[in-house]
């Protein structure tokens, strides 16, 4: 059954009716809802159970989507409401907000008075002084002291305070530089050709001076002097001098101050 619907500004199925509101093609507050309903519930009545749970169920959904559309109209949505409102909505939520704080604070310092009164009432004050015939001595501080005493006391605290040492013994001083290995292994190398960095450095004492000519020669690689070669993963560092072969000038590098 196709529901038709008449109403001052429309005459037709109701459905239709619908879709011409979605469409904006009809304003929705020109229609009335109730007499659209008042008018379905009477011609439920006339048909006497001809209506079926599919035709029913058709005119709620689209009763539910009329008022839908009808209570979205007539409400004001949140992008028309005036920013001088909405200020003032803040500013008395910003009021509430504060009073509530006020009241929380309020509310705890009556706790912790309440808190105080309660140790206060199990305390017992004392009602009299001490007897007359009671007789306080204060204790003599300076019983058993000579005046030997005192001289040595004295002196101590006039005798000069030893200043105090910090030993740097166990600190390692760096005795090479990184300069001066430069230099130094820019007079050496050339005698040697190619060389391992293990040979090079197998004559060193200490991790320091093997850190510092690895340290040199990355700096000598770095100006052109040196090439650092590597055949196997982990395998022995070769270096070689190359300062002869591209016509660089020795003298340059022993003049290196880092």
């Amino acid at each position: 059954m196709t529901y038709v619907v008449t109403t001052p500004s429309f005459s037709g199925p109701f459905q239709l009716l619908v879709e011409l509101i979605a469409r904006h093609e009809m304003d929705v507050r020109d229609v009335a809802i109730a007499p659209i309903v008042d008018a379905f519930v009477a011609t439920l009545r006339e048909a006497s159970g001809a209506v079926t749970v599919d035709e029913l169920s058709e005119f709620l959904l689209l009763a539910a989507v009329l008022v839908e559309m009808k209570s979205r109209s007539l409400l004001p949505s949140p992008d028309e409401v005036e920013p001088d409102e909405e200020f003032i909505g803040w500013q008395e939520r910003d009021v509430w907000l504060a009073r509530l704080l006020e009241l929380r604070t309020y509310g705890a310092l009556a706790d912790a008075l309440a808190s105080l009164l309660e140790r206060a009432g199990r305390a017992v004050a004392r009602v009299r002084g001490v007897d007359d015939g009671v007789v306080v001595t204060p204790p003599d501080l300076l019983a058993g002291v000579t005046p030997a005493d005192l001289a040595r006391a004295y002196v101590r605290g006039i005798e000069e305070k030893p200043v105090p040492v910090v030993r740097l013994h166990h600190v390692t001083v760096d005795a090479v530089t990184v300069a001066e290995t430069v230099v130094a292994l820019a007079q050496r190398l050339p005698a040697l050709g190619r060389v391992s960095f293990r040979a090079l450095t197998a004559g060193l004492s200490t991790r320091i001076e093997v850190i510092v000519h690895f340290l040199a020669l990355l700096e000598l690689c770095k100006l052109g002097h040196v090439s650092l070669g590597q055949g196997t993963t982990f395998g022995e560092v070769q270096i070689e001098w190359v300062a002869a072969e591209s016509g660089l000038d020795v003298g340059m590098v022993d003049s290196y101050e880092g």
